[in-house]
């Protein structure tokens, strides 16, 4: 039996479809959770995709972090599930008090949509044991509140425990923090991103197929567990 990793939609997500591809290419089956239902439906995994969830007519995350899948969600990662925030899902996960920090506008106020290279600062996690530390892949970005932001004692306690797992090479060029690209929970089962790797599991469809290993990661996490 394959191991299944659900992917949620809420009202506003775009890249759902995109996620749950990239699930189904790492060899796991794809999952449809829908952000009303209380039930994750016996995944091993959970992708929160991105998009403007709810519009983002509040602030980023904040409607969709109360969503009744969400409940599921932050109990079942308590317990070990790995769970990956991608973009509005990042948003989301910290919202949802997953992961600490925020994200707010971009530096310059303008939507960026660019492919951006990423270095992996931490290949001990559920979503980049697939990596080599230190390698660079080359990931789309398409944010306008995409700069990753806390507390100076939140970013000490980050960069101190090795929690900032990917970080923009060139530096970010949304502002970001340190130029955080991604962090992770302390037990590494949480990560969220900025950037897309579900746009780029395909050479063919995206700059690389260099995303493809945070799927890859999961699908051994889950097996292993």
């Amino acid at each position: 039996m394959s191991a299944k990793i659900g992917v949620i939609t809420f009202p506003g997500t775009l890249d759902d479809v995109d996620a749950a591809r990239a699930v189904t290419v790492s060899g796991a089956e794809a999952v449809a959770l829908w952000h009303a239902d209380a039930d994750l439906k016996g995944v091993d995994a959970v992708v929160v995709p991105g998009g403007f969830s709810y519009g983002d007519y509040l602030r980023c995350g904040a409607i969709a972090a109360m969503a009744p899948v969400m409940t599921e969600v932050v109990t079942a990662a308590k317990g070990g599930m790995p769970v990956l925030g991608i973009c509005n899902g990042f948003q989301i996960i910290c919202e949802a008090g997953l992961l600490p920090g925020a994200l707010g506008r971009n530096r310059d106020m303008h939507f960026l949509c660019r492919d951006e290279w990423l270095r992996v600062e931490n290949t001990d996690t559920a979503w980049t044991s697939r990596f080599e530390s230190g390698a660079e892949i080359l990931i789309p970005l398409k944010s306008g509140e995409g700069r990753y932001m806390a507390t100076a004692d939140t970013i000490s306690e980050l960069e101190g425990e090795g929690r900032v797992v990917f970080r923009y090479a060139g530096g970010a060029p949304n502002g970001s923090t340190n130029d955080i690209a991604g962090i992770c929970s302390e037990n590494g089962r949480v990560v969220g991103l900025m950037p897309h790797p579900e746009h780029a599991i395909d050479p063919l469809t995206g700059p690389s197929d260099d995303g493809l290993g945070l799927f890859l990661s999961a699908l051994d996490a889950v097996v292993r567990a």
